[in-house]
């Protein structure tokens, strides 16, 4: 024997023999892997739908998620699935290579593989329950499980049909009904947008065309949890409510149908279908789930109560959960509204998560109090019957302004503590009675749990996911100290993760105003006028007080929610973080929560900012003052200067010049380099200088005036520093040479070269100063003739490494030798520039030039 088959009905009536006519086939092959039963599922689903078999969809999953579970995870052997597609219904295949286990067979009055309790044989009990027709087949290899699942009867044509209906129960619509078309393109643009869109949303096709439709759209997600836009927008079908940004910068909801599809060249894209939320009805595609009055049918298979009230499977993520469950308590009470608030954790607030068949989503995230009365109806924590709310205004703050008349509410509780609120409403007063809350109650009771979880699940990611933000903006804030840069920080780190747009007040003292120090929003576009409208209001008062607070003239101003958080820092008030949103969505307050922990780490960089530029500027000022005030004009000499301190933001270090007149015809100059770098160099720097200058026009002498600042460097005691030192006295000669008088203590010595490229030192060495009480110093002489240079410079200069290698006294020889005939500028120049090109790196040491230059006689002169 080839083969076994086993082959059964799902009624009692015997099947009819005919040919299957197959109009379209499916087939995908699933490792044994736990995923691949998802997959599988994701498979069946996007094939069915795909097919416009939404009716049988729910039943198909089911039975292909047991199936393949049996073959991937039990059997542990690779799944086939095959759909085949036939005039009134779809035929699904599952198979696996794990054929010599024991035939299920049957017995009369007995279903040995139809316990639940068991795992073996629990698909094939499932494939009894729902499918029209299934069977196994054995072979040698594989082991086939089928089931057929047949379209309900309709008349011809009818694809999805619904009872008929009073005229005062259909769903509402405009006189004139606009259905927004846009295509996405496979880089989530928008490619296609049509006349009713630009009615609706106010964006005329030019502007809309090429953008992000992550730009226009309010995503009703917490970030971090749950399906994005991104991922939407990936999906074969996705149906929901989000919202769509205006012209005016305002929310709109809507509710959406996409469609995954590919062009004739393979380019995919999804056409995106669109009406005002309180439209919904008409692209919602109707749930099929079994009738259910809020108890389980006593005829019917067993389930789970909540399976059978959200439908199979249940939501992944609380928002689409929340979605899910108002959406249901709506139908299920042939409602107009539903809503769903969670309670905080210490059980006094409610806060509003979804909403349905309300005209805004104004109310998202606004919280109530769980005790508005005295009586039990004022509780949240009990059921409530509000026949007709026009005679007790108020009793439903959410329900304000919106037309509904009776409402229900029920409570959501576990272990018996407070979790939430379930409420469904009705325009028409008197819809509701205590028999309508009960069956509400007993939905709320099958689901609280579920919610729950989710809600404890989304806080989890919630609190990682803040973890990680804070984390990240605080390596982002500790890595700068510019003021202007931090600003822009804060707002970039806050839009549009918490807000759509944020502002930055600055406060420079106690005494001063807030200052509007920086804006951000989420459209560039709208930059320059939210600045116009929060310069034209007063700005938000200092407060001291930690946490958000409302600030209702920018919320007039602007439209929308507007909070304001201070920034404190040591323990005072030195600006305010606001935060905004244009929709009429209020802050979760988990996210004032994060935004009050990213405000104080921000306000103590923004407060080290000003500290550093405060000192900055103070540093910046005294090491100005240390520097020569610049370089008088000497009479047939060329004089350059080229200045370099080694460290971020010194202008001056442990190297120094000067040249400064002494009397007429008679001018001093100095080179020198103090022991170090950075403010304790340069205070020995700024002593030398000034004293050089005092001695030099007291008439002294060069050794006299060496010997006293070498004293004064040694009286300075344990700050003292040793330093080296060129010092001359230059005196210009009517026959154009220029007489020089030197005295070189420790410095490296200067360097003459003659106009026929000889290079010779023009001093010998002697002591250097501050470490010797007693120095026996002279002075040397010699004459610069037209033509020659003088050349000095500190050891930045010659000690100028790369590896093991060294410029060296040889080195800048060989490069001043190259300079013959050039000006005394274009010396400096070339030196400084064959310094920089002996190595890669950055210098790390001082650096200072002086080149002196007796300009040749020209013919004629």
């Amino acid at each position: 024997m080839a083969g076994a088959k086993v082959s059964n009905l799902a009624s009692d009536v015997p099947p009819r023999r005919r040919r299957l006519v197959i109009t379209a086939r499916a087939a995908a092959s699933f490792d044994p892997q736990g995923r691949s039963v998802a997959a599988a599922r994701a498979f069946v689903r996007d094939t069915l739908q795909g097919w416009g078999f939404a009716d049988i969809v729910d039943d198909a999953v089911v039975l292909t998620s047991e199936l393949v579970t049996n073959a991937v995870v039990h059997a542990g052997t690779r799944a086939e699935v095959l759909c085949l597609r036939t005039e009134d219904g779809a035929r699904v295949e599952v198979a696996d290579r794990y054929p010599e286990r024991e035939l299920p067979l049957g017995y009369p009055g007995e279903r040995p593989y139809a316990d639940p309790d068991r795992e073996n044989g629990r698909g094939l009990m499932l494939c009894a329950a729902l499918a029209t027709r299934w069977g196994v087949e054995y072979t040698a290899t594989h082991k086939h499980v089928w089931f057929r699942l047949d379209l309900p009867d309709r008349p011809v044509g009818t694809r999805s049909a619904g009872p008929v209906v009073p005229d005062r129960l259909l769903p509402l619509a405009d006189s004139r009904v606009r259905v927004a078309v846009v295509q996405i393109d496979a880089a989530d643009c928008i490619s296609a947008w049509n006349e009713d869109a630009e009615h609706v949303f106010g964006h005329p096709a030019g502007k809309a065309l090429g953008r992000p439709l992550a730009e226009l759209a309010a995503w009703p997600q917490t970030p971090g949890t749950g399906t994005g836009i991104a991922e939407a927008l990936r999906l074969s079908r996705w149906e929901g409510s989000y919202g769509i940004r205006g012209s005016d910068g305002r929310v709109i909801p809507v509710y959406a149908s996409h469609l995954r599809v590919r062009d004739a060249h393979g380019e995919p894209s999804t056409v995106c279908l669109l009406v005002h939320d309180d439209e919904r009805a008409l692209l919602q595609t109707p749930v099929r789930t079994p009738a259910f009055d809020g108890f389980p049918p006593a005829e019917s298979r067993p389930a789970d109560p909540f399976e059978v009230f959200i439908g199979s499977p249940a939501p992944d993520d609380l928002d689409s959960l929340l979605q899910r469950t108002v959406e249901r308590a709506r139908d299920m009470l042939d409602a107009d509204a539903a809503f769903l608030l969670l309670a905080t954790d210490d059980e006094t607030e409610l806060e509003v998560r979804a909403t349905t068949g309300l005209a805004s989503t104004r109310q998202r995230f606004a919280r109530v109090p769980v005790e508005a009365g005295t009586n039990r109806y004022g509780s949240a924590r009990m059921p409530a019957v509000h026949e007709d709310l026009a005679a007790v205004p108020g009793a439903v703050p959410l329900l304000d302004a919106t037309g509904m008349r009776s409402v229900v509410t029920v409570p959501l509780k576990v272990e018996g503590r407070l979790t939430g609120s379930l409420g469904v409403a009705a325009e028409i007063p008197g819809r509701y009675s205590n028999a309508e809350a009960l069956r509400l109650q007993f939905a709320a009771d099958r689901i609280a749990l579920a919610v729950e979880s989710a809600r404890l699940g989304e806080l989890e990611r919630l609190r990682r996911g803040s973890l990680s933000f804070l984390v990240e903006a605080s390596d982002l804030l500790a890595g700068t100290l510019d003021r202007d840069q931090t600003l822009a920080l804060m707002a970039q780190m806050t839009v549009p993760t918490l807000a759509t747009w944020c502002a930055v007040y600055t406060i420079a003292d106690q005494s001063s105003d807030p200052y509007l120090s920086y804006v951000l929003h989420e459209d560039e576009e709208r930059i320059d006028g939210l600045k116009a409208l929060l310069s034209r209001v007063s700005p938000p008062e200092p407060v001291r007080e930690a946490g958000a607070r409302t600030w209702r003239e920018a919320s007039s101003a602007v439209g929308g929610e507007t909070v304001v958080l201070p920034l404190l820092a040591r323990n005072r008030v030195i600006g305010m973080l606001t935060l905004g949103r244009p929709s009429e969505e209020h802050f979760r307050q988990e996210i004032l929560e994060l935004a009050e922990d990213l405000s104080r780490r921000a306000a103590l960089a923004l407060d080290n900012a000003r500290l550093y530029s405060e000192r900055t500027a103070i540093s910046r000022s005294l090491q100005r003052s240390l520097l020569p005030p610049g370089s008088p004009a000497i009479p047939g000499m060329e004089v350059e200067v080229i200045y370099r301190a080694a460290g971020e933001g010194n202008e001056v270090g442990g190297d120094f010049y000067d040249v400064f007149p002494i009397r007429d015809g008679a001018y001093g100059f100095a080179i020198g380099d103090v022991c170090g770098t950075g403010p304790e160099a340069a205070a020995v720097t700024g002593l030398a200088r000034h004293a050089l200058r005092l001695l030099a026009r007291e008439g002294l002498g060069g050794p006299a005036v060496l010997e006293r600042l070498n004293a004064a460097i040694l009286d300075e005691g344990a700050r003292s520093r040793f330093l080296t030192l060129l010092y001359g006295e230059l005196h210009p000669q009517q026959d154009g040479g220029a007489l020089m008088k030197v005295v070189c203590a420790g410095h490296p010595l200067p360097l003459r070269l003659r106009p026929d490229g000889r290079v010779v030192p023009a001093a010998e060495p002697q002591p250097l100063l501050g470490v010797l009480d007693d120095l026996d110093l002279y002075e040397q002489t010699l004459t610069l003739d037209p033509g020659d240079v003088l050349l000095c410079v500190t050891d930045g200069v010659t000690e100028r490494r790369e590896g093991s290698r060294m410029l060296g006294d040889d080195g800048l020889t060989e490069v001043l030798t190259g300079c013959t005939g050039l000006t005394a500028g274009a010396v400096a120049a070339r030196v400084l520039r064959a310094v920089e090109r002996f190595a890669a790196e950055p210098a790390s040491d001082d650096m200072a030039i002086l080149a002196f230059r007796v300009p040749e006689q020209r013919t004629g002169d």
